[in-house]
């Protein structure tokens, strides 16, 4: 492989689900096998005893939205409450965007109105996500789809979008695990062209583009419900994408026994990221259609969660063109996941 990765040419792949270009250039890494993150995750460690996050200080956060279980006092698992600093301001009136896609056009300035909610995803400070079951992970998706359910019947909400940032530099402020919600009035640019990409090709060929995503030496795991690869096109090295078997435009039709499979499927990931990358710091987020999405564009439209472990840096380059370069090829990256044995302990 060594020799593979070092004299292997570039190329440069279209990723036909965000509609970009990602240049693939081997001879700027080392050996795929070789990754492995060294930055320290958490250099400003929150102390267990002053974390706001931990069981007994739950005074200390914003309003709590709901808990679950829902009538537990100290022995709650986990909590879904108001973010302390939100970007965005519940308590504004938002007046109606031009467009009922929630696309305005020209310079327009709208007011800051919106939902920054946090997910604290156990009560345990230095339990993460990988440490719970597929069941408890289970639990944190079904509380995201909760309260998507709740954000939903407003009007004014066009766009949720579901993230985890796990690591201080991948922007994690609070080292107790925990992950965010923000509900936006306008639907994002980037999400508009990912629907946009999915349409046309569901035009060119009658198909979705995720169902039919390849996965020949791409895959890394499936379970009952979905599967696990490294993307054709992938912008990062060692990106994920857990995507649904099934045809499905909304992550909140998720059910219970496909959020307790998604759960055991992403935990694998997780310990198979940590245990071959050095436990590097990560982003997941949750693509899934705008709420008010025209019925004629949901069989193109196609949810999946993204992993983007931080091994690299974004340059002048990726920003002046949108192009990223990507130094493992995919097919290397989800050959070396694929091949991380880990223990069956559930």
């Amino acid at each position: 492989m060594a020799a593979e990765a070092t004299y292997r040419r570039p190329e440069i792949r279209k990723d036909a689900i965000h509609n970009r270009w990602i240049i693939f250039s081997p001879a700027r890494a080392r050996r795929p096998s070789d990754f492995k993150s060294n930055s320290d995750l958490n250099p400003n460690s929150n102390n267990r005893s002053e974390c706001p996050f931990c069981v007994g200080h739950e005074h200390e956060c914003a309003p709590e939205i709901f808990r679950v279980p829902p009538d537990s006092t100290s022995d709650w698992q986990i909590r879904v409450m108001q973010n302390l600093y939100p970007a965005l301001n519940r308590e504004l009136n938002f007046p109606n965007c031009p467009s009922e896609s929630g696309q305005c056009s020209g310079d327009v300035a709208v007011i800051g109105f919106g939902f920054h909610d946090v997910v604290i995803e156990s009560p345990v400070h230095t339990v993460h996500l990988a440490d719970l079951s597929p069941a408890q992970v289970g639990d944190v998706f079904l509380a995201y789809k909760t309260r998507i359910d709740q954000l939903r019947t407003l009007d004014s909400i066009k766009y949720v979008q579901v993230f985890k940032n796990h690591g201080s530099s991948a922007g994690a402020s609070m080292s107790h695990s925990h992950s965010q919600i923000m509900a936006l009035p306008v639907v994002p640019s980037a999400v508009s062209s990912r629907i946009e990409s999915m349409k046309e090709f569901f035009e060119q060929t009658g198909k979705c583009s995720l169902c039919q995503v390849r996965t020949d030496h791409l895959l890394i795991d499936e379970s009952t419900h979905f599967l696990s690869i490294v993307p054709f096109a992938a912008t990062f090295p060692f990106e994920i994408w857990a995507i649904p078997r099934y045809h499905s435009s909304h992550f909140h039709e998720l059910d219970s026994d496909k959020a307790v499979d998604l759960g055991g499927l992403l935990k694998l990931m997780f310990v198979k990221m940590s245990s071959q990358l050095n436990n590097p710091p990560f982003n997941f987020m949750i693509h899934t259609a705008p709420l008010q999405i025209n019925p004629s564009q949901l069989p193109s439209t196609h949810w999946f969660l993204q992993i983007v472990p931080k091994l690299s840096g974004v340059g002048g380059f990726e920003m002046g063109t949108g192009c990223y370069i990507n130094p493992v090829f995919p097919e290397d990256a989800a050959k070396v996941l694929r091949e991380v044995s880990v223990p069956n302990n559930g």
